[in-house]
Order: C-alpha cells, then structure tokens, then sequence
C-alpha cells in the first residue's frame, strides 16, 4: 500500500483533528488551530489538502440554524 506524504503543517493539523476526535470533542477550524498550536488562516491550505489525499472529509452541520461552521473528521491512515 502507498504511503501518503505530508508536510510537516499537514501532518499537525491531521494529529490535531484526530486527538480530538479521541477527546470525543468537535473538530471546528477553531479548535483544530487551537490544538496544532497554528493560526484558522494557517489550517486552511492543510485542511483542503488532507481532504484532496481522502485523509479529512469535511461535514456541515446537519441541523439548519445550528450551523457552527464545516467540522473535519479523520480517516484512518494506513
């Protein structure tokens, strides 16, 4: 299987949306740059390029006037 490779951004932005996904939190931009340690501006670029490599995909809010923003949710890396 081909190993998928990340810039050093990407790979903290990835670690970020998967420890809290394990905290069972909510993956938002803002608590996704909260937990890289990066700017929201700064996850931007990462977030849709991990979500081009199928290691992110991206979920509105599924209730109509509760929309806090896109979450991010992890796939596994193999």
């Amino acid at each position: 299987m081909q190993q998928v490779r990340l810039s050093d951004t990407e790979e903290r932005v990835y670690r970020a949306v998967a420890a809290l996904e394990a905290r069972g939190q909510v993956p938002y931009p803002d608590m996704i740059a909260q937990e890289s340690g990066l700017s929201e501006e700064e996850i931007h670029d990462p977030l849709r390029m991990l979500t081009e490599k199928k290691l992110l995909h991206r979920e509105d809010s599924p209730m109509a006037g509760l929309d806090f923003g896109p979450r991010w949710c992890a796939r596994q890396m193999a």
